[in-house]
């Protein structure tokens, strides 16, 4: 089954019986960061939902829901299934909630926050999801050209290279097929 991911983050609203429901949509490496700023700049707001999906390296996905404070399961695990449903991972997403004085009961609460989320999802950017590893490839003089024209057409980021008596030894980044496929060439 494929995954995806964002590289940028992406921002929604939905107003439902005048709560406002603001949804933001980080990349995984963003999530803490975001989560703080936003419980800094959005003081007032009424709660602060959370769910994240994260790639580990053994190839499991670890998930997770928090309420804030919103009656247990209208909030976050609805939040969670959208990104679940759109094969999201590495990213996380906080739904800041301002309460508009009007109770919208359980069933409007899980509809608000997954409305939210599929809106803040719909309005990002996915891009297929690769593991990134680093890889050293190492090659003499003379096929070196030859190497670094195979490591652009990769689309691999050259971290760094250090020239030795015998050659050149290059640590490359990216997607983990394209480095294995350069590792393989070398």
């Amino acid at each position: 089954m494929s995954q995806f991911t964002i590289i940028k983050p992406a921002i929604a609203e939905l107003d439902e019986k005048g709560s406002r429901f603001i949804g933001h949509l980080v990349p995984w490496a963003e999530f803490e960061f975001k989560r703080a700023a936003l419980r800094e700049d959005h003081r007032k707001a009424s709660h602060h939902v959370t769910a994240f999906r994260r790639m580990l390296p053994d190839n499991r996905i670890e998930e997770g829901a928090k309420d804030d404070g919103e009656p247990a399961g209208t909030s976050g695990m609805p939040t969670l299934k959208v990104l679940i449903g759109a094969s999201l991972v590495d990213a996380g997403i906080i739904i800041v909630r301002y309460f508009g004085g009007t109770k919208l009961g359980a069933g409007g609460l899980a509809r608000a926050y997954a409305g939210t989320a599929v809106r803040t999802v719909e309005a990002a950017v996915l891009v297929p999801w690769h593991r990134i590893v680093s890889r050293t490839v190492s090659c003499r003089f003379e096929d070196m050209s030859s190497v670094e024209r195979n490591i652009s057409a990769a689309g691999l980021t050259v971290i760094s290279r250090d020239y030795i008596d015998t050659g050149v030894t290059i640590v490359v980044e990216g997607p983990e097929d394209a480095v294995a496929s350069i590792a393989a060439d070398s």
